[in-house]
C-alpha cells in the first residue's frame, strides 16, 4: 500500500487549494442549510405542481439527481433532470422549475429562463450568494430582479470553492426547496442524527488515520492507475454519477459509472474486448442491504462474471440504517477516495484546468 497516503506534510503540499478542508465540512454544510431553511419562503401555489424540472449543468445537478432516486418512493410527483439549452414541451404552468447553479453564471440554465417563463411554468432557483453585493452573479441578480422564490447560501463550508465539493448545498437545497413547495416532508430528526454520524464517520476517513486503518485508503490502493467504473443501483443511481464526476474531476483519473439491473443487459458481453481490459479496468461496486433482493443477487452474479473476465472488482458495503443515510455515506467515502486518488496521481485535487480553458474558449 503506498506511504504517500500516510505522508501528511506531501499531502498538504499537494492540495494547495484546500480540498481537505471541504470534505471535512460535509456536515457543516448541511447543518448550514437546515438553519437557513427557516428563511425560504416558497408560494403556496407551487405545491400544486404536478411535474418538476431541474435545469443545471454538472455538479449544480447532482443534488437534484440524488434526491430524484434517494425519495423516489416518497416524492409524488416526477422529477426530471434536463441539464441543457432546450426546454421539454411538456414544461408549462403546472411545472416547478428549477434553475440550479453553483456559481450562478452558468449560460444553460440562464439561456432558458425566458421561455420557461412564458409557459407560465413555477419558478425556483438555487445558487451561491455573492459576499460583495456588486460581485453578484448572473442568476443571482435575476432572482432578485425578476422576485425568482428560491435558495442563496454563502458558501463558507467550501472552502476550496468547486461545486462538487460543496453538495451538502446542493442536496438539502434541493430537498428543502421541494419540501418548501410541499412535495414531500424532511424529517429533521433522522436528520440530526445522520450529520452527527457524518461527522463520527469522517474522522475516520481523513488523512491523519493511517492506511491500515482507513477504509478510503484502502479502496484508492486498489484502484490506482485503473480506469473506475463505478456500479450501483436504484436510490444510489444518482449517488453513482456523483462519484464518477468526483472521480473525474478530483481523481483526474478517467472514469465511468454503470447501474444495475441495466447493465446486466448489455454491458457484460463488452468485457472480453479490448484484451487491454484486464490490465486497465476496475469496477468498484456500492452494495446495500436496501437493494431489493433481486438487485442484490445480480450484483454478486455480475461480480462472477467480470472476474471470469479476470478484470478486478472492489466492493464496499453500505452500513447506514436509512437510504438518505447512505447516500452521504456513499458521497463521503467517495469524496475522500477521489481525493487520496489524486494524491496517488500527484495532482492538485480542486482546480479543473481543462474545464476552465474550455469555458474561456467557448466564451
Amino acid at each position: 500500500m503506498p506511504t504517500i497516503l500516510d505522508d501528511l506534510k506531501r499531502i498538504k503540499k499537494i492540495d494547495a487549494n484546500g480540498t481537505m478542508e471541504s470534505i471535512e465540512k460535509l456536515y457543516a454544510q448541511i447543518r448550514q442549510v437546515i438553519e437557513d431553511s427557516r428563511l425560504i419562503k416558497i408560494p403556496r401555489e407551487y405545491g400544486k405542481a404536478k411535474n418538476v424540472v431541474v435545469n443545471g449543468m454538472g455538479a449544480s445537478n447532482l443534488g437534484a439527481r440524488i434526491v430524484k432516486d434517494v425519495f423516489a418512493g416518497e416524492i409524488k410527483v416526477p422529477i426530471i433532470v434536463t441539464p441543457g439549452y432546450e426546454v421539454p414541451a411538456f414544461v408549462g404552468k403546472d411545472t416547478l422549475y428549477i434553475m440550479s447553479s453553483y456559481s450562478g453564471g452558468t449560460e444553460e440554465p440562464l439561456s432558458v429562463y425566458k421561455e420557461v417563463k412564458k409557459r407560465g411554468a413555477k419558478i425556483l432557483a438555487i445558487a451561491s450568494k455573492a459576499k460583495n453585493p456588486k460581485k453578484a452573479s448572473a442568476l443571482e441578480k435575476l432572482m432578485i430582479k425578476e422576485n425568482i422564490p428560491g435558495y442563496l447560501y454563502q458558501t463558507d463550508n467550501n472552502p476550496a470553492g468547486a461545486p462538487r465539493l460543496g453538495l451538502g448545498y446542493g442536496i438539502f437545497g434541493t430537498m428543502t426547496l421541494l419540501a418548501k413547495a410541499g412535495l414531500f416532508k424532511i424529517d429533521v430528526k433522522n436528520i440530526e442524527r445522520m450529520v452527527a454520524d457524518l461527522e463520527i464517520w469522517d474522522h475516520e476517513l481523513r488523512p491523519q488515520v493511517e492506511a491500515k486503518k482507513n477504509i478510503a485508503k484502502q479502496i484508492v490502493s486498489s484502484l490506482e492507475g485503473k480506469q473506475v467504473i463505478v456500479t450501483a443501483a436504484e436510490f444510489l443511481e444518482g449517488n453513482a454519477q456523483a462519484l464518477r464526476n468526483q472521480f473525474c474531476e478530483t481523481g483526474k483519473n478517467f472514469a465511468s459509472f454503470l447501474v444495475l439491473p441495466e447493465l446486466n443487459h448489455y454491458s457484460m458481453e463488452g468485457l472480453g474486448f479490448p484484451k487491454s481490459n484486464s490490465n486497465t479496468l476496475a469496477f468498484l461496486f456500492i452494495d446495500s442491504e436496501l437493494y431489493s433482493p433481486r438487485v442484490q443477487k445480480r450484483a454478486e452474479l455480475t461480480k462472477q462474471v467480470i472476474r471470469k473476465n479476470k478484470i478486478k472488482v472492489y466492493d464496499y458495503k453500505l452500513l447506514g440504517r436509512t437510504k438518505l443515510e447512505q447516500a452521504f455515506e456513499m458521497l463521503q467515502l467517495g469524496s475522500w477516495v477521489t481525493f487520496y486518488l489524486a494524491m496517488l496521481n500527484g495532482v492538485n485535487p480542486a482546480p479543473n484546468p481543462w474545464v476552465d480553458w474550455f469555458k474561456k474558449e467557448l466564451r
